[in-house]
């Protein structure tokens, strides 16, 4: 029994997602005409409360299209230093937008709006690059699935409306934030220019991003996402998984948090663990002592037919979700419980 955690991302299309998938009506969306990529654009829209959102083959794509659709070439956004635009974009913003990033030390990857104001550059000393963004993730992924409390979007929202900058939420885990904190998807949609949602991840479709914005934001999206090379014909298969996702995955992602959460109080009794970040939904990131390397941990797992990730500094994460189950579940803590 292979069990695999090295991410949400390697689940496969339920028996119910694949019928959705082969049912769907479609047309070429490049025109505009897959009815199924309508309704799933629409819905989540809607779902946020924003004018107009389009679906990406990929969440990094959604995220660098909507660098693109904020800024201009030299210019500069703030974010943190763990964040997935900077770190696994493969440089996009340099190379897409032809912009830098301001880092900041934020907390378990989340900021706040004092160090947002800190980071702005001053737009008259033309020396600095000017500051016209801030991308926040939610969950982060290098911080360990942390959620963002709402009240400091909002305090990031009001420096943004202050110094004129975009606000961007890299959502790609975003639908485990709302459940894990029992949000409304709309409360989100009030305060972001522009969120990627990413269906893939914890919602389990082989792919697909929709990126939701306000009408001024979005209306380049769809000339971005042909420059970027995003234009899809009959995409509306993935779309079917999309919207089957948002009618039978959201909920259950309790249950990869619940999974994650007892993963993470075993750790913690664990005598090879020297620390484990807190942990609020499908992520768990952890450091060994120093006296057990990870590549000996990560092959002693393997050993096991348990494949977890060494995301380096020292950093483990192991990520619930759709195709681990409670078998899998059982046979992992037991298997922590008796690692010597």
């Amino acid at each position: 029994m292979r069990i695999d955690l090295r991410s949400d991302t390697v689940t496969r299309p339920t028996p119910g997602m694949l019928e959705a998938i082969m049912n769907a009506e479609t047309g070429d969306d490049v025109y505009k005409e897959d009815p199924t990529v309508n309704e799933l654009e629409d819905r989540m829209a809607k779902l946020f409360g924003m004018d107009e959102a389009l679906f990406f083959p990929s969440g990094s794509m959604a995220n660098q299209a909507a660098i693109k659709l904020h800024t201009n070439p030299g210019e500069q956004l703030i974010c943190d230093k763990w964040a997935h635009v900077f770190n696994y974009e493969g440089g996009g913003a340099s190379f897409n937008s032809g912009v830098s990033c301001k880092l900041v030390d934020g907390d378990r990857g989340m900021i706040n709006a004092a160090q947002v104001l800190n980071a702005i550059n001053p737009p008259d000393f033309y020396h600095s690059p000017l500051t016209t963004l801030v991308c926040l993730e939610n969950t982060t992924n290098k911080g360990g699935g942390a959620c963002y409390e709402l009240d400091t979007i909002r305090e990031i929202r009001e420096v943004c409306d202050k110094h004129q900058l975009g606000l961007h939420l890299d959502g790609a885990r975003l639908m485990n934030a709302i459940v894990a904190k029992d949000q409304d998807p709309k409360d989100f949609g009030s305060l972001a220019d522009t969120i990627s949602v990413c269906f893939s991840k914890g919602l389990g479709t082989p792919l697909g991003t929709v990126l939701v914005g306000k009408k001024e934001r979005m209306k380049n999206a769809i000339r971005v996402r042909k420059i970027l090379g995003g234009g899809m014909r009959q995409v509306g298969y993935m779309a079917a998984a999309g919207l089957y996702a948002l009618d039978h995955h959201v909920s259950r992602l309790s249950e990869d948090h619940k999974r994650a959460k007892e993963i993470s109080e075993v750790l913690k009794e664990s005598d090879f663990v020297r620390k484990v970040e807190p942990t609020e939904t499908n992520i768990v990131i952890f450091y060994l002592n120093e006296n057990l390397s990870e590549e000996k941990f990560i092959n002693d797992l393997k050993g096991e037919d348990i494949h977890i990730s060494n995301m380096g500094d020292g950093k483990l994460r192991i990520v619930t979700h759709l195709d681990y189950t409670s078998e899998m579940h059982s046979k992992f803590l037991d298997v922590l419980k008796n690692y010597k």
